[in-house]
């Protein structure tokens, strides 16, 4: 008996030393993103099929919107406590690895990570110094898209040139009301149209190619601060101080845009099918044609890198890391899982693998502004300084003090440029 016991508690003990052990072995990773709900559920479905076909790792989610998600990034990289596995946006890579060395080069993972499913331009796109410091996932580009039922009742063709579209906005507010506008933009997506209005006219880049200084003169950066206030004035889009009467909000969760209101978007491809899908049936969002200024050689179709994944510098497991990233680009059970909701894919597989199953089509509105973006003749350096947090709230201050009267467009250009040229000279001096 007391042998039975003795070999039972033996048992135990090796029942819960190797429990033990095996707790000890398994690799714990945590991953971070933003995005909406949709993005959220994928991801997770995504992860939960990698912890099955990997099941010594487990992977914790540290998801969030939008809004916040830089701060986080921000305080949690400096302080060194950053994820394994980061979504990381484009324009950040400059400042969180200015020398290559702000995350883990992946370079060295070229056994857990197949690279040759992405191009050479393409990884050159998130190499800084022969360090590639993150995956390209996408690519981005703005465009307009409109509700199908809405430009219907207002009996009006999707606008062509600059002069339509502000046209359009006299239309919409005389036949519906003063809460009917053709666009909906936020402060960025506005910095972008300026950008393409002013690219369009003169040819010339906000920024220099190696983005050391501003592309245009005293007088463009006027013309181009009167172009905005134009877009509030006719009623094209909702003024800023309008839009403060809302509050902190999501335009896509209001009922303007659910219901039609907000006639259209200008904004990034991969950003349209969130939007898309808020609107109430049989209501879709279709890509227009794009707008052109009348004989303009250079539609200025703003192409970048949209989103990227990193891996932390500090992470104590790189080839693990390396290995989930590799399954969510690169795996087919991910790629179906995940379609269109990271962007339409650069990875050569991830291509086939959403053509063959029919989700790369134009009956979706982000494949369809890319594809029609592709067309057109475009003359655009894709630079961080566009989404620069700097000089969108510089921008965002501006549009408010011209909308509020507290400035003219002019001067609110002037202010913007002195600030704009300081804060590119700085870093030019750190280069």
């Amino acid at each position: 008996m007391k042998k039975m016991l003795l070999t039972g508690l033996c048992y135990s003990v090796f029942l819960f030393s190797a429990t033990q052990t095996l707790a000890q072995d398994e690799v714990q990773l945590r991953m971070s993103w933003w995005g909406g709900k949709t993005r959220h559920n994928v991801m997770l479905k995504a992860i939960a099929a990698f912890e099955k076909r990997y099941p010594g790792i487990k992977v914790t989610g540290e998801y969030m919107g939008w809004d916040g998600y830089l701060s986080r990034m921000t305080t949690q990289i400096s302080g060194n406590k950053e994820p394994d596995v980061m979504q990381i946006n484009w324009p950040w890579l400059p400042t969180f690895s200015r020398n290559g060395d702000g995350f883990y080069d992946l370079n060295q993972l070229k056994d857990e990570l197949d690279l040759s499913q992405f191009s050479p331009a393409d990884l050159q796109t998130t190499t800084i110094k022969d360090k590639l410091t993150a995956i390209p996932l996408s690519m981005n580009v703005p465009g307009f898209y409109y509700n199908t039922e809405s430009w219907k009742k207002a009996g009006l063709d999707y606008p062509t040139t600059w002069e339509e579209l502000f046209a359009a906005g006299k239309v919409f507010k005389e036949k519906f009301g003063d809460n009917y506008y053709p666009l909906m933009a936020n402060n960025q997506d506005v910095f972008l149209m300026m950008n393409c209005y002013m690219s369009q006219k003169y040819n010339v880049p906000m920024f220099t190619a190696d983005g050391k200084k501003l592309g245009w003169s005293e007088a463009q950066w006027r013309e181009a601060f009167r172009f905005v206030e134009r877009l509030a004035n006719d009623h094209v889009i909702p003024a800023p101080k309008y839009l403060a009467s809302f509050g902190q909000f999501d335009f896509a969760d209001s009922k303007y845009w659910k219901e039609g209101m907000w006639a259209g978007v200008y904004t990034w491809n991969v950003t349209v099918q969130y939007y898309s899908q808020k609107l109430a049936p049989p209501a879709k969002l279709l890509s227009g044609t794009y707008i052109m200024l009348p004989g303009a050689t250079n539609a200025s179709a703003y192409f970048k890198v949209s989103l990227t994944y990193a891996i932390g510098k500090n992470t104590r497991h790189p080839k693990e890391s390396a290995m989930l990233i590799n399954f969510l680009l690169n795996d087919p059970e991910a790629i179906a899982t995940i379609k269109l909701e990271n962007g339409i894919p650069l990875s050569k597989i991830a291509i086939k693998t959403l053509t063959d199953d029919g989700t790369l089509n134009n009956d979706n509105p982000s494949v369809a502004g890319m594809n029609r973006a592709k067309t057109l003749s475009s003359e655009s350096v894709a630079t961080h300084w566009m989404e620069d947090q700097q000089l969108q709230s510089w921008f965002i201050e501006a549009r408010e003090n011209i909308d509020y009267g507290k400035r003219t467009a002019d001067q609110a250009a002037d202010e913007f440029v002195v600030h704009a040229d300081r804060l590119l000279k700085k870093a030019a001096s750190r280069w």
